[in-house]
């Protein structure tokens, strides 16, 4: 298996009759520039070496504009030019994707054979000095700094090549030494107050059997769930779908009314929203609901909240949209109130824009304490609301971002004199998972939208193998990671929630052995 990470900028090297456009054709159809082909467009044909020059002009174009539009892109050319390989390269960095070299060392017999076959051969004289010149022009690109080289050998159709997401992408040891390491590393360093755990979102209800199955698959879902391991269920807290999701029509039921049918549905799973605009409910009013989940569920509430963000939703429903700043006071006060709302006694709570009489609620949760998580990552504010008041963050981004996020928020634990392993760090991300490679594209066809392709698909949702996402998790863990929530693409079709409860065991296993 031939695994490139999408997207990327994929540059053939090898003698004419080597195998190169079949190659191409047949593993990234749709994906090539072709020298010879833009030879044919602006010149007399393929090989009218007098349309060079116009040829790569508008080749190196293309090149740049698709790395731009973030679409793998495999130049098909001899590759013998060291000048014009360079600036592929830079091309690519310029866009922020890897540049991969393929060798196609073929014997010399077997290009001879295949070259004869070619409509338009290339005169033998032209050949022999390409082949002549071969060992010299591999071992100059063996040596040049491209972010992988794979070698196609002579036979161009076999080992298959998968375009992977580069969450997914296969780190330097293999994957499971790699989630091992990451491990380790998460026991020697810095004492762990938390364990790992895994959380799954459910974002979309647009299930088959609509409203009136609802319930049902919903009670499904949870129990696959907990079978498979999960320590949590999610839901967002919105009245209407958002943008990034899909349209303002889906099905979107209530999140607290949701998380309390969870609850029946299930027996050890924790609940919350990921998470709660602050400027949806009084917040002496989500204080109460999440203590009657707490009691109802048998002590398994947690609180997400947030600064909340969709305006347009305020809007529809007839509710204020205050500005940033008034926003951060209200998500400021509430995270003080809410824990004396859940304690004991009911004496008055006066903020800086809440003004509570009576604290008292009853009944009392059932945990002497419900974790309360912020969403959001802001540096300045919000993470340091967290090292202040919270028990936990959700975070989004590559474990690169995760990693500087986390950092910054040890540095407000520090200002404030907070120990930063008090906090719980979360992640969510939309997953797909397979059994192997050939899976895996079946999955993502069958998911992906309509007029999108299969490989922006595929990056949008991490699309990948179980082995892949236990390499995932274990970047992540290293980031500073403790508690993993994904979205699973396909979570109400058979199989799914077993798939990922695969990577839930195999981490499971590496970090406590």
């Amino acid at each position: 298996m031939v695994e490139l990470t999408s997207p990327c900028l994929v540059v053939l090297v090898g003698p004419a009759g080597s195998g190169k456009s079949t190659w191409a054709a047949a593993h990234l159809p749709g994906n090539v520039v072709s020298a010879d082909a833009l030879r044919a467009l602006v010149g007399e044909g393929e090989h009218d070496l007098r349309a060079s020059a116009d040829a790569f002009a508008i080749l190196d174009r293309a090149v740049e504009v698709r790395l731009r539009r973030g679409l793998t892109t495999v130049i098909d050319s001899l590759g013998s030019d060291a000048a014009r390989r360079a600036t592929w390269r830079d091309v690519a960095a310029a866009a922020g994707v890897p540049c991969v070299a393929i060798l196609f060392d073929v014997p010399p017999a077997q290009v001879r054979r295949q070259n004869r076959s070619r409509p338009d051969r290339v005169p033998d004289t032209v050949l022999r000095r390409q082949l002549a010149e071969w060992p010299r022009l591999r071992a100059e690109v063996v040596a040049e700094p491209f972010a992988a080289i794979h070698d196609a050998g002579s036979d161009v159709g076999g080992d298959a090549v998968a375009l992977v997401p580069p969450a997914l992408a296969s780190p330097r040891p293999p994957p499971a030494a790699t989630a091992a390491a990451a491990a380790a590393t998460a026991r020697q360093g810095e004492p762990r107050r938390h364990d790992l755990r895994f959380g799954l979102q459910l974002p979309r209800f647009t299930w088959a059997g609509g409203a009136v199955e609802l319930g049902e698959r919903l009670r499904v879902i949870a129990a696959g769930a907990e079978e498979a391991g999960f320590d949590s269920l999610w839901v967002m807290d919105h009245f209407r779908q958002i943008p990034q999701v899909g349209p303002a029509w889906e099905d979107m039921p209530e999140s607290w009314t949701t998380l309390a049918y969870l609850a029946a549905c299930t027996s050890r799973v924790r609940l919350g929203t990921l998470v709660s605009g602050i400027t949806y409910r009084n917040v002496a009013h989500l204080g109460k609901i999440v203590a009657t989940l707490d009691v109802l569920s048998g002590g398994r509430a947690e609180c997400g909240i947030g600064l909340g963000w969709f305006e347009e939703e305020h809007r529809a429903y007839g509710w204020p949209f205050p500005s940033r700043a008034q926003r951060y006071a209200l998500l400021a006060d509430a995270l003080e109130l809410l824990p004396r709302l859940w304690g004991p006694g009911g004496k008055p709570f006066d903020g800086r824009v809440l003004h509570v009489p009576d604290t008292s609620c009853y009944p009392r949760p059932l945990q002497a304490h419900i974790p309360i998580l912020v969403g959001g990552s802001g540096e300045r504010r919000t993470l340091r609301l967290v090292a202040e008041h919270a028990d936990a963050c959700n975070l989004f981004g590559e474990p690169d971002v995760v990693a500087h996020k986390v950092g910054v928020l040890r540095e407000h634990c520090a200002a404030v004199g907070r120990d930063p392993q008090e906090v719980s760090v979360s992640h969510l991300g939309t997953v797909l998972v397979g059994h192997d490679a050939v899976h895996v594209a079946a999955l993502v066809d069958a998911t992906r939208p309509p007029r999108m392709s299969a490989e922006r698909h595929a990056r949008a949702v991490h699309a990948g193998t179980v082995a892949q996402h236990v390499a995932r998790v274990a970047r992540y863990v290293e980031a500073g990671v403790d508690h993993v929530i994904v979205s699973l693409v396909d979570v109400a079709e058979p199989g799914a929630l077993a798939r990922y409860g695969a990577v839930i065991s195999a981490c499971r296993t590496m970090v406590t052995t």
